[in-house]
This record gives C-alpha cells, structure tokens and sequence, in this order.
C-alpha cells in the first residue's frame, strides 16, 4: 500500500484533472448537488460582474464555463471556484476603458487579449514555480485595496439603482454627480435594486447555501413583465445570443499588446493573491500544503481558454469555494456540473434572461461590494498597529482618488515600503541566560535573566541584508564600547539569509574585534541559506569554523575559558 506522501506526491503529479484521480462512484452525489447549489449563485452573479467589467451580462457565463474547465484541468484544489469576479473586474474594466469606448467590439477584443495575456503569465508563474509572488501585499494594504475596489463597485452600480445617467470622470466627481441625481431616483429601479440587496443578504444571514441572488433575479424578473415596468424606465437585459463563440484569437495590433502588458502584470499579480489565499483557505488536504503553482496553471488555463472564447480574465472565488467545501463537493467535477448547467441555460435557455432588470443585477453587486469589505479587520488593526491602519487608509483612498489601476499599483508598492521599513527597524538585542539554565533569550524586564562576566551575547531577529547591516553594525560597535567584553557571541537562529553587502560588513567587525583582542562567535546557525552564505562569501576565512556552535552555552563555555 503507498504511503501518504507517496500518494500525494502521485496526484500532484498526475498531468490533468488532478481532482479526479482516484474518483469513486459514491463522490458523485455529493458533487452532483455542490454543482447544483454552486451553478444557482454563480448565474446571477457571473451576469452582474461581466457588467461591472463592462460587459455583456452573458459574457460572464463564458468566463464561468472557461475558468471552471480550465481549472479542473490543471488545478489541484478539490474545492476551488473559478470564473468571472468582482475584484478584478474594476480594475481591467478602468484600465480598458483608457484604450477604448467600454462596450464597443474594440474593448470587447481588448478584454479578450488581455485575459489571454494574465493567462500566460499565470501559467508561467505556475511552471516557475513563483508562489511566493503572491505575498506581495500585506494584510493591511490587502485590506485597504479591498475597501477602494468595493467603492468603486458601489458607484458603478448606483446609477443603475437609482434608474439615473452614469456620471463619467474620477470617483469623487462621480460621487458629487449622483448626489445631485437622487431626487431624480426611479422609485422602480429603487424598489428593484435594493429589494434584491435585502434579499441576498437576508438569505446570506440563514445560510450561505440559500442562492438569495437567484431568488432576488427571479422575483424581480417576474415583477418587471408582471407590472410591465420597463415602460416605467426600468432597463432590462434585453435579448440575449443563445449561440456559443468558436474559439479565435483576437487580432489586434503589437502596439495595443504592449499597451496592455502593465495592466495584465498587474491583473495577474491580483490573481496570484487571491488565488493563493483561497487554495490556503480551502485546502483539499488539511493534512498537505496548498499546491499553490499547481493552482497557478489552472486559473492560468481557464484565462487562455476564457481568451480563446470571448470572455475576459478569471479569478478565484473564496465564496463560490466556500458553497463547494460547505455542500459537500469532493472533487472539481462539482464545478464541471456547474459549468454544464450555466452552458445549457446560455444556450437553450438565453431567452429567460432578456426581461432580467440591470437594477437587481446592481443590488446583487452592491452586496458583494459591502460584503469585501472588511470592517472588523479594519477595526482591529486600527487598534493594535496604528502605522499599519495608515496603511490602509492610503492604499484605499489612493484606489478611490486616482485610477483604479494606479491605485493598486501604489498599494503594492505600499506593501514592499512596509516590509522594507519592517527589515530596517529590525535591531540588534542583547541575549540574557535563563537563571539554572543553559538558556539564553533576549533581555526582558519581565523575565529575570543573567549574564556572564566578559561576555556579550547579541541576536539580530530579522534577515541581515542591506537594509540593516549598517545598523546592525553601529549597533555592535556600541554595545563592545559600553560592555567592553572578551567574548561576543551572535545568536543567529532568527537570520534566515545574509546578503552579498551585510557579510561584506559582517567580515569587517569580525576583524574588527579580532584587532581590538574581542573573540566573536556564532551560535544556532540553523538557517539552511545562512549556512550556505557563510560558504558563498567565505566568511570562514576570518571567522574560523571551530567559533561556530550549536548553542550560546556551548559558545561561552569554550572559549570564555580559552580566551579565544
């Protein structure tokens, strides 16, 4: 019989529909009904995102049926929801619309070529195995960006509510117009809109199983041809193509693809972030990690495929996974089934959707807008870090004031100064031993500690880069003036990694102490990298291999007695 690891070492590996390897006949009722309850809220909601993406509604199946057969193809999560989604939309629908009218047959081609674009880098991201891109953005800034998308999403869809013209230019702009449209508020369109908000959340609040945003498009639907609304202003669907696109690459010129490489970086970048927090989320294997670049190539491959049939770029759902894990789903067949549902209902059933009012697909999105947004983070990370709530405040509203795209842009660039500030501060603290112990631990006035006479034992708990060397350095070179030790040992278990700059300066203060008779140790090397740059830039060459220990007592009881 094969190990754990062997067997999942063997469905990694295995080459397409990862999911399914080792499928049993008793899976399929529960995926047969995740699909059923997963296709009920993914229609409403892939029609509503496909216009916030500034696209025809039934384009958003496309993208559903595209990301789910791309993903079961080549992913690896059992749960994972791919297709059409509101975080991205904002973004490539802003930065479309700079290079052409949205709604026109240009846009629409524009969106097809850069869905293949986010494809490809996706797919190459997986096969570089580079997971760790998605750590670009930090809590915080994730937060913030979240609350700036949700804002935009809020205005876009209020026109349609209120039954009012869409206002152009910048959000703040937008939002002064329609303050100046609420009293010319459709009372229909309200009544629509905000009936299907209720609806969904109150649904929600029962169960997240409930598919309130159906219910909501249904109920409206039957009251627009009941009441004969659209005579009343209230604007519909209208008809809908009940053929599927054959597969094409769009034709567009070499000049529009470079124009649209910094907007499909960034999409992708988004992507990779989410998509790496569902799979953790929602792992197929609590026991395993998330094959994350294995789930790369399968939103990767949903995107090219997306792109092929005349969609736009698709994402990771964390909620439509959710309904998958909640309802039982074993495998990617549940989204299959879904995406089958969706595909019958775009092509025999397209006819039902022409009297769908835009209003309740407008509430539909205003939920999903207040749902992103995460107060109670906000709330917590205003009362524990205040630098980091600032982080927040500015990611958002660089998303809500300046494009959406240069918004992103800024809040990534905000996550990297955060980190590169978080290196820089770290300092160099000075280690105590743990009374009747062998024990060293960094001074505290909580704790009571000792130290041994001549001896100085210091840590630096952060990676030594260039960042901090200089610090770390000075930092030294204060404590020997103030302690005037015999011994100093570097308690290194928290340095992962030393760059080329910090173990120049490193090898300058072991020779600096060597000169002024201070002997200098290292203990707890463990880090694998540290090791390795210890042989890279040949430290050992000034610091010999017998003053590098397993622990600080080792280090103290070998050479405090020797003298060196």
């Amino acid at each position: 019989m094969a190990s754990p690891n062997t067997a999942q070492h063997t469905k990694r590996s295995w080459p397409v529909f990862s999911s399914l390897h080792g499928y049993r006949a008793d899976h399929l009722p529960a995926d047969l009904i995740a699909g059923l309850t997963l296709a009920a809220i993914a229609v409403p909601e892939q029609m509503a995102t496909a216009r916030l993406g500034g696209l025809a509604p039934e384009i958003g199946f496309l993208a559903f049926i595209a990301g789910s057969l791309g993903f079961a193809l080549l992913g690896s999560n059992r749960f994972l929801s791919c297709g059409a989604d509101s975080t991205i939309a904002p973004i490539f629908a802003g930065g479309l619309a700079l290079l052409a009218a949205s709604g026109s047959p240009e846009y629409h081609t524009l969106a097809l070529a850069l869905s293949l674009m986010v494809g490809c880098v996706l797919l190459a991201s997986g096969l570089l195995r580079l997971g760790g891109v998605a750590n670009l953005l930090s809590t915080p800034v994730t937060v913030g960006f979240l609350a700036g998308i949700s804002a935009h999403i809020l205005v876009s869809q209020l026109p349609e509510v209120l039954g009012v013209p869409a206002p152009h230019g910048p959000l703040p702009q937008q939002i002064v117009e329609l303050a100046h449209h609420l009293g010319r508020a459709n009372p229909f369109t309200l009544a629509i809109g905000f009936g299907v908000l209720a609806v969904v959340a109150a649904s929600e609040a029962v169960s997240a199983r409930i598919p309130g945003a159906l219910i909501g498009l249904v109920a409206a639907t039957l009251a627009v041809i009941g009441g004969h609304l659209e005579s009343k202003g209230v604007n519909v669907v209208g008809a809908v193509p009940g053929t599927l696109p054959t597969p094409s690459v769009p034709d567009i010129s070499a000049e529009q693809w470079a124009r649209l490489v910094p907007l499909g970086l960034l999409i992708a970048i988004v992507v990779m972030m989410q998509t790496s927090a569902t799979t953790r989320a929602f792992p197929s294997d609590p026991d395993q990690p998330a094959d994350v670049d294995r789930d790369f190539l399968g939103v990767g491959a949903g995107s090219l495929i997306a792109g092929l049939f005349g969609a736009f770029p698709v994402n990771a759902s964390p909620p439509r996974t959710g309904i998958v894990s909640e309802t039982g789903g074993r495998t990617q067949l549940s989204g299959l089934f879904a995406a089958a549902i969706v595909l019958a209902l775009a092509t025999v059933g397209a006819t039902l959707l022409k009297h769908v009012p835009n209003a309740a697909l407008a509430g539909v999105l205003l939920f999903v807008a207040l749902r992103i947004i995460r107060l109670n983070q906000i709330v917590t990370v205003f009362r524990q870090s205040m630098p980091e709530f600032f982080l927040i405040v500015a990611t958002a509203a660089s998303i809500i004031v300046l494009r959406i795209e240069d918004g992103v842009a800024i809040g990534i660039v905000l996550s990297l100064l955060h980190g590169i500030w978080s290196t820089t501060r770290a300092r160099l603290v000075v280690f105590e031993r743990v009374p009747g112990t062998t024990i060293w631990w960094p001074a505290n006035p909580g704790i009571a500690g000792e130290r041994v006479p001549d001896v100085l034992v210091v840590g630096l708990q952060a990676p030594l880069s260039f960042l901090n060397a200089s610090t770390f350095r000075a930092d030294l070179l204060g404590f020997l003036q103030a302690a005037k030790p015999r011994l100093v040992v570097l308690e290194a278990a928290s340095i992962p990694e030393i760059d080329f700059t910090a173990a120049q300066l490193l090898r300058e203060v072991v020779m600096q102490c060597g000169e002024h008779g201070v002997a200098l140790a290292v203990a707890r090397l463990e880090s694998l990298r540290a090791q390795d740059a210890f042989d890279r830039f040949k430290l050992y060459d000034v610091l010999p291999r017998d003053h590098v220990f397993h622990s600080v007592d080792e280090a103290v009881r070998a050479l405090r007695a020797g003298g060196a």
